[in-house]
């Protein structure tokens, strides 16, 4: 049912490096996200992907991870993402700013629906060294990183909470490293 799958569509920080993800299925991610809606059906979006450890040892560097859990910063070496999906505008197909981000996020959504029902899991992450990925990654001008989504097979458990509307909604780590989404 839709809901399970929403469900187990957590923010992943920490994976098994080890497991690949093929080129073949990140691909079919981004086939999910072609087919999301878009505004005026521009298609403004478009995707870097990498496997590749070397590519993903240049990306990695310009992440930032977690606001919200205190004394962690970054996944250690073995709990790096497998892959990543560099989410861009292309700037020159005329878009309406405001309706790109719907765009984004729906496109994103699929990607990482794409990623659970292959057994995969993805943190979007908007907090980068956008300069950085543009020049060490060699991107032409026309191109703005939008979003990173980092993917793999989750090597953590991420459960989520009920509250009530007066408790405190930060995530956190318990001592067992399970991670509480209220």
């Amino acid at each position: 049912m839709i809901s399970d799958l929403i469900n187990r569509n957590r923010s992943y920080r920490r994976f098994y490096e080890e497991e690949k993800i093929e080129s073949t299925v990140l691909r079919s991610f981004i086939d999910l996200a072609r087919k999301s809606a878009s505004a005026r059906n521009i298609q403004p979006l478009k995707y870097f992907i990498t496997n590749e450890p070397e590519k993903n040892n240049l990306i990695f560097p310009n992440l930032f991870w977690s606001g919200y859990i205190k004394g962690w910063d970054r996944p250690n070496s073995g709990e790096r993402p497998a892959a990543y999906i560099i989410a861009l505008h292309d700037r020159e197909l005329k878009t309406i700013k405001e309706l790109l981000w719907c765009d984004l996020r729906l496109a994103c959504q699929n990607i990482l629906l794409g990623a659970v029902v292959n057994g995969y899991g993805g943190c979007l992450i908007g907090s980068f060294r956008k300069e950085k990925i543009i020049s060490t990654l060699n991107m032409p001008e026309r191109y703005d990183p939008l979003l990173i989504i980092a993917l793999g097979k989750p090597k953590e458990t991420v459960r989520l909470e009920e509250i009530d509307e007066d408790q405190e909604i930060k995530y956190y780590r318990d001592e067992q490293g399970i991670q509480h989404v209220p």
